[in-house]
């Protein structure tokens, strides 16, 4: 999934970055109020971690100002000032979550994940036919046996049986497989999608190519 990290603290932002991204999420990260609601508004994100605490617009202005928009995109709020009065007004402006600093990576992983499935209305598990997606604990088995994926491979493959029986477009898997820092190369997205089709087609599980249209796993014996 995309999603878009506004955090002033570049220390913190560049740990929640990492951990995200190990775990196969496309992350943007700015680090004020006005960034966050310029690439909110020209941008599609699938969640949002949003920190109160923002030099210049709030992040509780910037939410405010998405959910004008009709955005319903979740969001996750991070606050060091941890009373109900935050809270009560973050819920009424839009918020989705609420998580104090300082807080554990776990916790915020886990809160994510729920934020993601609640949005998507994704099961814990994706299948296809043998082949099984952990959507929780962000693992693949084959036969129950693990299946070793790089973290772009992980997302490539969640976003295909997402998408089961519908063509997926190379622009739609440079954005949900890369954030604004990442170095896209010409074929970087043909690279993926061979590294990937390697580990898959023994195991009787293929990628199609649609030409000129991008790929797809068909959904003829795919569980969602």
């Amino acid at each position: 999934m995309r999603i878009l990290l506004v955090e002033d603290d570049r220390v913190l932002a560049d740990a929640l970055s990492r951990a995200l991204v190990q775990s196969a999420h496309a992350v943007d990260v700015v680090s004020t109020g006005e960034e966050a609601d310029h690439a909110l508004a020209a941008g599609s994100y699938d969640l949002a971690i949003l920190d109160i605490g923002l030099p210049g617009l709030s992040g509780l202005d910037v939410l405010k100002r998405l959910r004008a928009r009709k955005s319903t995109m979740p969001v996750l709020m991070l606050t060091a000032f941890d009373t109900l009065a935050d809270r009560v007004r973050g819920l009424d402006l839009g918020a989705d979550d609420y998580l104090a600093k300082p807080f554990d990576l776990p916790e915020l992983e886990a809160r994510v994940r729920a934020l993601l499935r609640r949005s998507t209305q994704s099961t814990p598990h994706l299948e296809h036919g043998r082949l099984r997606f952990d959507t929780v604990g962000r693992r693949v088995f084959h036969d129950k046996r693990p299946l070793e994926l790089s973290p772009r491979e992980l997302a490539l493959l969640e976003l295909l049986l997402m998408r089961a029986g519908r063509v997926v477009s190379k622009e739609q898997m440079v954005n949900h497989l890369y954030g604004w820092g990442d170095e896209v190369g010409d074929n970087a997205i043909e690279v993926n999608v061979y590294r990937l089709r390697k580990k898959l087609e023994p195991l009787g599980c293929e990628i199609r190519t649609v030409r000129g249209m991008g790929y797809l796993i068909d959904s003829s014996d795919a569980e969602v």
